[in-house]
């Protein structure tokens, strides 16, 4: 790959005194990502009681801000984060992240600047919109080691790339091994789908005309005997498995984005469902009815907490094989397995309701 720094500097700061840089990503839980507009009053004033509530709290600076707002967003997050206890600092109960502006606007390296300065020792992960390539996240690498160095930092603050266009999905590899700053990417999918010229006008989720349908049920002189049955597709299945896939080969961790439709509950839990099962550890929430449903469908359920411990009882060593209710289970089982319980005891940790589900759980021969 072209521009790759030599795997003995990969880790050195790239600042005369900033923080070394993480040899691996915190597996931290952010099942949810909570967007709120720091210029917006009404909303910051929830912040503070959410505070510990929700995994991640995100300042949002970039899209649905309008642009005479920018300024006021921006020190609307510094007095947030001022003003609120308990968060973010990498090891309070709910992160703090940013999405900063697009890196072409005339707003982002205020963003930086003035945030790294004045709540850098808050700020756990900027998101960086409509990233293209590993050269994206260099600049931003290379600046934020700059800024961490004049604020006199001792964490580095990690970085995460929103996919939102074909050539980021294209480059998706690089960008994943860019920085050991990633900390994971996020499926954009409307300004993806205008991208890719989609013809979709939906923030998320399936369309309707998006189908397979069954074969024809014919008579002997070819005639269809029934209405044959249609079956509505994932538009963006290809996206998050590749997204996925490149992550989990770098270490860093992948989610869904924004579903846009507020008032359609289940098609948003569809959806999410859809993308934990591929291997996204979350989503991003743009309303707080989302909040409960992003949590509940990112936490294993407790039967498979359950099934799952039972393998791993029951493996042992984890080599050979067993029969568990006419199932084979093996050495491949139990590595899925120890995805689920690993999990669980992550979840366990921050959320009580969660852990008093777990503990309850008794596990048979």
């Amino acid at each position: 790959m072209t521009g790759q720094r030599s795997p003995k500097d990969f880790f050195r700061p790239l600042a005369v005194g900033a923080p070394e840089p993480l040899r691996e990503v915190p597996a931290r839980p952010s099942r949810a990502i909570h967007f709120f507009d720091p210029s917006n009053a009404k909303m910051a004033a929830k912040v503070p009681q959410m505070v510990g509530t929700v995994d991640v709290l995100l300042g949002n600076l970039e899209d649905a801000v309008k642009a005479d707002n920018k300024e006021a967003a921006r020190h609307g997050l510094v007095q947030i984060a001022r003003d609120t206890a308990n968060l973010g600092g990498g090891s309070g109960p709910t992160q703090l992240w940013t999405r900063i502006n697009a890196l072409d606007s005339p707003w982002v390296l205020d963003d930086l600047t003035t945030l790294v300065a004045e709540i850098g020792d808050q700020l756990d992960v900027v998101m960086v919109p409509k990233v293209q390539g590993a050269e994206d996240i260099h600049y931003v690498d290379r600046l934020l080691a700059q800024l961490e160095a004049r604020a006199g930092l001792t964490r580095p603050i990690l970085v995460h790339a929103i996919l939102e266009t074909a050539r980021g999905v294209v480059n998706i590899e690089e960008i994943c091994g860019a920085s050991p700053r990633m900390q994971g990417l996020s499926l954009g999918p409307a300004d993806l789908a205008a991208d890719r010229r989609m013809k979709t006008t939906r923030v998320g989720g399936g369309h309707p005309g998006y189908v397979v349908r069954e074969d024809p049920v014919l008579t002997s002189d070819n005639v269809e005997t029934s209405q044959r049955r249609t079956y509505q597709q994932d538009l963006w299945h290809y996206t998050i498995a590749r997204m996925v896939d490149a992550c989990a080969m770098h270490g860093i961790y992948p989610y869904y984005g924004p579903f846009g439709d507020i008032s359609d509950p289940v098609a948003c839990e569809d959806q999410f469902r859809n993308a934990f099962l591929l291997g996204c550890v979350g989503t991003w929430t743009l309303h707080p009815s989302q909040i409960d449903i992003a949590r509940r469908v990112f936490s294993p359920s407790v039967d498979d907490v359950r099934h799952a411990r039972r393998v791993v009882a029951a493996m042992g060593d984890g080599t050979g094989a067993v029969m568990l209710d006419g199932k084979m289970e093996d050495d491949a089982s139990l590595k899925q397995c120890l995805v689920m319980v690993e999990l669980a005891e992550q979840l366990a940790g921050i959320d009580p309701e969660l852990k008093e589900q777990y503990d309850a759980i008794e596990v048979d021969a």
